[in-house]
């Protein structure tokens, strides 16, 4: 039989390598299928690209950029294939030199311009001063010296026949004579001198804009685009995001503190569930057994309703916003003391169901050795119930710490509010959520195998 059985396992563990190696190398071979070019466009029509491309650089309002643009001349030389499902182009270019013009007179031009904004009693916008200032701007262009050079660009088959040139600042900078190095020097101005009084522009946006507005440019993206198959394209796009949600900033860091109060809360609470489920167990089951201690026992009674009878969100809120916030409680020991009181009541109806369950034999028993009542209770009897018990108390405690997630409707930091707290940030709904719910599967996974290698050596020591 075991032999069998072996026999069994070994060919359904190639077959399931096998099934996975075929799954790996069709992906394999399709991905390298994929990642060829379905064309190889002509010199001339990577020209066209290239100019339909530059042409379309400046905005709208930016004249002066219009200036320098009319000066550029991108020439393509030579191609050839890459290895991106893209092709490099040689070129040369010819421009202004333009950005030194504009970095040389940029304290010009910002006094200028300043001027121009108090003359318009501050009533005028960025595209009001952009038109007012291009005039200046162009007439320094005037002096601006033709240069020239080499550049290496690239094509990228973004669909499927369809060719995108992709530019980055520092081609763009260089070929248009260091347009975005003096975009980026204007916004670094901070102050202006006008007759001799140094004048702090510092939150006057408003002027900066007005002159950037002149040499600034759009449609281009410094991230290469992603010509992989779709599968690796899907797979590049979960990377992004879970960077985006977690790398970026540090943000992970909101749910491994969030994690640290999740459970050092249910801790806590579970603690004080198991003191007060034992307590208000031992009160019952004397009244029930003995008769005695009649008004504790109508006391737990309705705690156990109240406790049992209610959703814990709403004990939550009125147990912080009712009682413990007018007397200036924090949020955390609220929290403990509501999951607390909540576990207590299911865990004293799972102790008092284990004390009952020990036969009364065993108390005659503890009797007749001398105990008083208390003893049997606590030697013979307790100890008995709480073996019975113990997988049912670790299943609550499981229980617990997935109710502890609703500690966020009070603001406590747990990790569901540390999720919450990212989704806030990226507005990403899939990747905050989805890692909550994981960590908690995680934890239970753990938590409930533990539960089950107790209920395993119990069922042992029973033999």
């Amino acid at each position: 039989m075991k032999f069998k059985s072996a026999k069994k396992a070994i060919i359904i563990s190639v077959a399931i390598l096998a099934i996975l190696a075929s799954a790996i190398f069709g992906i394999i071979i399709y991905n390298n299928s994929y990642s060829k070019l379905s064309r190889e466009p002509s010199l001339e029509e990577c020209q066209k690209i290239v100019d339909t491309t530059i042409s379309n650089l400046p905005k709208a309002a930016a004249y002066s950029a219009k200036n320098v643009f009319s000066n550029t001349k991108i020439t393509v030389k030579s191609t050839k294939v890459g290895n991106e499902k893209n092709i490099i182009l040689n070129c040369e270019y010819t421009t202004l030199d333009a950005g030194s013009i504009i970095i040389e007179h940029k304290d010009e031009l910002m006094t200028e311009i300043y001027k121009t904004y108090v003359s318009n009693d501050k009533k005028g916008n960025a595209t009001q001063l952009t038109l007012d200032i291009s005039k200046t701007l162009n007439k320094f262009l005037e002096d601006a010296k033709p240069i020239s050079g080499t550049i290496v660009l690239e094509l990228y088959e973004t669909q499927k026949g369809k060719f995108d040139l992709f530019l980055e600042d520092d081609a763009i900078n260089t070929c248009t004579g260091g347009l975005v190095s003096s975009i980026k020097e204007i916004d670094q101005i901070k102050e202006v001198t006008v007759n001799g009084e140094v004048i702090d522009i510092s939150k006057m946006n408003t002027l900066r804009r007005g002159l950037q507005q002149n040499i600034e440019l759009r449609n281009y993206d410094n991230d290469k685009p992603d010509t992989s198959s779709p599968l690796m394209k899907w797979w590049h796009d979960i990377v992004d995001e879970f960077k985006r949600n977690f790398v970026s900033k540090n943000q992970w860091r909101y749910l491994t503190d969030g994690l640290l109060t999740t459970l050092s809360i249910s801790g806590l609470s579970a603690l004080m569930g198991t003191f007060i489920g034992f307590f208000v167990a031992i009160i019952r089951c004397t009244y029930q057994t003995t008769g005695k201690l009649k008004f504790l026992d109508s006391v737990f009674s309705l705690y156990l309703t109240i406790m049992r009878g209610t959703p814990v969100m709403v004990q939550l809120l009125i147990i912080y916003f009712v009682f413990l916030l007018p007397a200036g409680v924090d949020k955390f020991p609220a929290a403990v003391l509501c999951f607390g009181l909540n576990s207590g009541a299911y865990v004293a109806e799972i102790v008092r169901g284990g004390i009952m369950s020990v036969d009364k034999g065993q108390i005659e028993a503890g009797r007749s050795l001398g105990f008083n009542y208390a003893s049997t209770m606590i030697h013979v009897v307790v100890p008995q119930a709480f073996k019975a018990i113990l997988p049912s108390l670790a299943n609550e405690f499981i229980t617990l710490l997935k109710e502890s997630s609703v500690a966020f409707y009070i603001g406590v930091a747990d990790l569901t509010q540390g999720g919450l707290k990212i989704r806030s940030i990226t507005y990403s709904n899939f990747m905050p959520l989805i890692a909550v719910a994981l960590i908690y599967l995680v934890i239970v996974m753990i938590l409930t195998k533990l539960v089950g290698l107790l209920e395993r050596r119990l069922r042992k020591s029973d033999h």
